[in-house]
């Protein structure tokens, strides 16, 4: 079975929408793909009367006996056997793929157990499932507040009601064994429902809040991962990594996933290098092991005498060994050069352009922008000669035939006789008349 980011039978598109396949690992766990769908078989009433139907989301799937004379796709919204009432989900698969889904879960396809799909969801259904999927979030905090009063050391991650209200699934999150046995009296006291405590660890809580981890896409655990195997240091050593805590820790808080991811490669890689090489002996003193590098099939060395470090090939640091095992000290290391023949690339030279571009020169350059704008928007008649046809006497006006210009009345000097005080104090000048 593999997944894919196509859309679902809600018609909303999942995963990280890479328009992906099962090839380039673009899946998640809220939508599959049915590879057996396509293929034929001879005896139709062997067909797998087991089917796959999922719930919120996708975060729970379980598996189903299909005793009705329906035949249900992937997408279908059916309503199956619940605590006491009955649940809606979505058809997730169907068909003899299922068959391998039960054989991988150890589940036997005659088991009793199974619970039954008892119709196709009606509207009335749909509605009361979304109903009592609305008290869910309001749950969430009177839960947490009810577990505050009883200082209880947990942490009520996510409430899930059924679709028929008659059942909840409180899940919770303790680092140590919690007592909530008036805990649940209380909760079905409140919410009216039969109550059911499940606990989930930190890893299955991030699961369920979802997020973006540090490599800037969706977190593993909430799109396509569904087993959480262990994560120790011991893999970031392998790997050569920093034991820095915080960039080793995901948003759950414990080691990330990823770390397991490429732990296999370097453990085959790393078979090819010596063992028991953390120390070999120069005529310099004890080198020791800092770290090996894979990729490159080289281990870096440092002398008690300097902080350099020295990077050896794996057949020098066997030859040493074999040296030291016969009693013999080499005189150096030799050391190879890492430095790469790659030619270094010109940085770009920038200019100084400070005191070059002043007011005066945009000035100009947007005077001449206008200028052209203005003679490609003037018309040109059809009878009308260019203008650089003209003869040069119709170009260029006379001066005398210019109108004058008239100045506004605001700034027009005042005209008229002086003031009778200005010609008492100040007499005209008889000697230069205008």
């Amino acid at each position: 079975m593999g997944c894919s980011s196509c859309s679902s039978g809600s018609g909303k598109v999942l995963g990280c929408k890479s328009n992906g396949g099962c090839s380039s690992g673009s899946c998640n766990r809220m939508n599959v793909h049915d590879w057996l769908a396509n293929l034929p078989f001879s005896d139709p009433e062997s067909m797998c009367r087991v089917m796959e139907v999922s719930f919120n989301n996708g975060s729970r799937k379980d598996f189903f006996r299909n005793t009705t004379t329906h035949i249900f796709e992937k997408g279908d919204m059916v309503a199956v056997e619940g605590v006491a009432g009955f649940d809606v989900g979505t058809v997730n698969l169907t068909g003899e793929i299922v068959r391998l889904q039960l054989k991988k879960n150890g589940v036997s396809e005659t088991d009793a157990e199974i619970k039954k799909v008892l119709r196709r969801a009606g509207d009335r259904d749909i509605e009361q499932m979304v109903q009592n999927k609305a008290r869910e979030a309001e749950a969430v905090i009177r839960s947490r507040a009810i577990a505050k009063q009883l200082n209880l050391a947990m942490k009520v991650s996510e409430v899930e009601i059924q679709a028929d209200g008659r059942k909840a699934t409180f899940f919770y999150i303790a680092d140590d064994r919690v007592d909530f046995r008036e805990l649940i009296k209380i909760y079905a006291r409140e919410f009216k429902v039969k109550v059911e405590m499940r606990q989930i660890g930190a890893r299955q809580e991030a699961a369920k809040v979802g997020g973006v981890g540090s490599c800037g896409r969706e977190l593993c655990c909430s799109s396509w991962l569904t087993d959480f195997k262990s994560v120790n240091t011991t893999a970031a050593r392998y790997q050569n990594l920093s034991i820095n805590q915080t960039k080793l820790s995901g948003q759950c808080g414990r080691l990330k996933c990823c770390l397991n991811y490429e732990l296999d490669t370097y453990l085959d890689a790393l078979q090819h290098f010596p063992d028991n090489a953390d120390s070999i002996q120069v005529a310099k003193g004890n080198a020791f092991l800092i770290k090996k590098d894979i990729f490159k099939n080289l281990m870096w060395y440092t002398l008690p005498d300097s902080n350099k470090q020295y990077p050896l090939t794996i057949e020098r640091v066997r030859k040493i060994k074999q040296l030291n095992a016969q009693g013999v000290i080499p005189d150096e290391l030799e050391y190879v050069d890492v430095t790469t023949n790659k030619p270094k690339e010109a940085e770009p030279e920038f200019v100084d352009v400070v005191g070059q571009i002043s007011l005066r020169t945009l000035e100009k350059a947007d005077k001449k922008r206008r200028s052209d704008q203005q003679r490609q928007q003037r018309p040109q008649g059809p009878n009308r000669p260019p203008q650089q046809n003209r003869p040069p006497q119709q170009q260029q006006r006379p001066p005398q035939q210019r109108p004058p210009q008239q100045r506004p009345p605001q700034q027009r000097p005042p005209q008229g006789p002086p003031k009778r005080d200005d010609r008492r104090n100040n007499p005209p000048n008889t000697n230069n008349p205008q």
